[in-house]
């Protein structure tokens, strides 16, 4: 049986995976940000010219499945990547970031 997995461990595994190719003086803030853009690009020609009933079915081929999840993990890792230089719990900022939108938009009576 696997550990379940939690984002400080994977923040560690990403960095102990950029360590051992010396790729640190790459992943700046900006760098990293360029990269989540283009992963994020590469999720989005996924999805470019499907119909919405299409789009709802997209992970019913297996193909198009694989590129689906290894392109979330990309957007993932880099996101993790440049919360971790940038000092950002996400799951902190992504709770307080709902907290502000439940305050904001409220439910409808």
């Amino acid at each position: 049986m696997t550990e379940p997995l939690d984002v400080a461990q994977l923040q560690r595994r990403l960095a102990e995976f950029a360590a051992a190719r010396d790729w640190q003086p790459y992943h700046t803030p900006k760098n990293l940000v360029a990269a989540l853009s283009v992963e994020a690009s590469e999720l989005v020609e996924i999805f470019q010219w499907l119909t919405p009933e299409e789009s709802a079915r997209v992970m019913a081929d297996p193909d198009t499945a694989h590129r689906v999840t290894d392109e979330v993990a990309d957007v993932l890792a880099y996101l993790l990547q440049l919360c971790e230089v940038l000092g950002i719990d996400p799951l902190a900022a992504l709770a307080a970031k709902i907290d502000r939108n439940e305050r904001r938009f409220p439910p409808r009576s």
